[in-house]
């Protein structure tokens, strides 16, 4: 009898590092963490945000969010200011030059998507992003 309840958390861990197989080597290329670029990819999309607005969207606990932040500074891909509304807040927001780096990853990722795609079939490609919207909806 096979397994009503598979270990969907599993699989999506495995699929996620199948699927990363594709994109580390973009990011490797251009000298990114995967958490650096989730989060240049975030500001890139909102142009600033509070650390704690990164943690959320970029999925990384706030301690690690802490570490990667004060690299990514050292490292001239980021800058914090201010609020111009209340000093107290901090806002991120990408360094002078980055966007240009962004559009190279992005570019480079629509190359690896078009493999995907290739490889799995665009409709396929499309209704997983499809489903795994409806799950993260449905389970938030």
């Amino acid at each position: 009898m096979k397994n009503q309840h598979r270990n969907v958390p599993l699989l999506l861990l495995r699929t996620r590092e199948a699927l990363m197989g594709y994109f580390r080597p973009v990011l490797n290329k251009h000298q990114l963490t995967e958490q650096q670029w989730r989060i240049v990819r975030s500001l890139h999309e909102s142009k600033e945000l509070e650390p704690h607005e990164l943690c959320q969207k970029c999925c990384i606990l706030s301690p690690s969010m802490a570490g990667i932040l004060k690299r990514m500074q050292e490292l001239d891909l980021i800058v914090k200011v201010s609020s111009p509304t209340d000093k107290r807040r901090v806002l991120v927001k990408l360094a002078k030059g980055v966007d240009k780096k962004v559009e190279a990853v992005l570019a480079d990722n629509r190359l690896a998507y078009n493999e995907l795609a290739e490889k799995i079939g665009q409709k396929k490609l499309e209704e997983l992003a499809e489903q795994l919207e409806m799950i993260i909806i449905k389970l938030s």
